[in-house]
């Protein structure tokens, strides 16, 4: 599978406000298959993913990929994903879960890597960090509204609820997705990668 990341894994781990990360040899976790059709953008890999250093590699993960539509070997063995947060790195743990990713990381380095990526077809905006940097103005005043007039968005992006299980109140309160948001992403899924 051929692949950008050692492109840039080492300026990554180079930088100066990567350093803490890399004096520990920590490594940024992302991938970036040259051929990839899909990049799937959330905020920054959990403790799991980082410690295990395999990407979407706990509850979120599986949620996201049945929201998909696509196995554990599609996502990880092909070169069909892109995964970029908008941190490479675990920010650490909060109050009511994980630290924000770092408000720097994904302006720097996200452009550089997804302009070595022509292929990509749709770019999957997971959660408000990624809806609000990659959607602007255009993103509506909550996340809710935002990932309610998904198809506002199309083709380029398709913006959707975390998929972590701290967000089952949600799910419940917004039963619409699942009923009509994740078939319709399960169908662009399977449009571009077939």
């Amino acid at each position: 599978m051929a692949t950008i990341y050692e492109d840039f894994k080492e300026a990554i781990m180079k930088d100066p406000e990567n350093l803490s990360f890399t004096e520990r040899r920590i490594e940024p976790l992302f991938s970036a298959p040259k051929n990839a059709k899909i990049a799937i953008i959330g905020q920054a890999p959990g403790i799991k993913a980082q410690t295990t250093k395999k990407f979407w590699n706990d509850q979120s993960g599986v949620r996201l990929r049945e929201w998909m539509g696509v196995s554990d070997a599609l996502f990880y063995e092909s070169d069909l994903f892109a995964v970029l947060p908008m941190d490479f790195y675990y920010p650490g743990k909060g109050k009511s879960g994980d630290l924000p990713p770092r408000k720097e990381f994904g302006p720097k380095w996200l452009p550089l890597i997804l302009a070595a990526l022509p292929q990509i077809e749709l770019v999957i905006l997971i959660g408000n960090y990624a809806q609000k940097y990659y959607l602007k103005d255009t993103k509506y005043r909550t996340l809710t509204e935002t990932v309610a007039h998904y198809e506002e968005y199309l083709p380029a992006y398709f913006p959707i609820v975390h998929p972590s299980p701290l967000n089952g109140r949600w799910l419940k309160a917004n039963p619409w997705f699942v009923e009509k948001v994740v078939p319709e992403l399960q169908k662009r899924v399977a449009e571009i990668i077939n």
